[in-house]
């Protein structure tokens, strides 16, 4: 009877978990997804994968369910994580940033945002009295509909900016894919994990 894998590795949906499954096979790792394709968690050889969405990537690893994963530098600083944060895998590079109407001057009332954490610790340090009002879609549309005067978002190209009138004032963040790791799980399974970090630090030149 094949043993249990040895890791639980939490990944995000998406393209991130393609590149992220990616570099742990060239980390060493023997990761099959034949048939889980629409599985949510599932055994993939020298892992058990737990498939979510990418903000809910630390928490799952923070109380211990998954002993390591997956998540941007946007999520974590969003959520306050105080995860051992041991790789940039240097993947889904992306930054956040706080956008307004192109040539908008003048101060903010109101700033929209799927971070309102990190858009009010932002506006704190500027100096700024704008409320942070939370959003889940497309936060752009708060700016070109005038619920906002500015919105705080995620930046990868800058062409839907373009498209519709808007510019980056200011970058927030730079963020990209991180291996994050739980504390306990590094000291409980130490045999597993530090060669794993060791071999991503290689491939990434972290």
């Amino acid at each position: 009877m094949p043993e249990d894998p040895a890791l639980t590795l939490a990944l995000p949906k998406g393209r991130v978990m393609q590149e992220a499954l990616r570099l742990l096979r060239a980390a060493g790792m023997r990761l099959e997804l034949a048939g889980a394709e629409r599985a949510l968690r599932f055994d993939a050889g020298d892992a058990t994968l737990i498939v979510m969405r990418n903000a809910d990537v630390p928490t799952y690893v923070e109380l211990g369910v998954a002993d390591a994963g997956v998540v941007g530098k946007d999520v974590l600083a969003e959520a306050g994580s105080t995860l051992y944060e041991p790789v940039d895998l240097g993947i889904a590079a992306c930054r956040l940033s706080l956008i307004r109407p192109r040539g908008a001057t003048g101060a903010m009332a109101r700033v929209a945002s799927k971070y309102p954490r990190t858009a009010a610790d932002y506006l704190r340090r500027k100096g700024s009295t704008a409320e942070v009002v939370k959003l889940a879609g497309n936060v752009e549309l708060a700016c070109l509909s005038g619920l906002a005067d500015a919105v705080v978002d995620v930046v990868q190209t800058g062409e839907t900016l373009k498209a519709n009138d808007l510019e980056e004032v200011d970058v927030i963040l730079e963020s990209s894919a991180r291996f994050v790791v739980n504390r306990a799980a590094l000291k409980l399974k130490a045999e597993h994990l530090r060669p794993l970090i060791a071999a991503l630090r290689d491939l990434t030149g972290d």
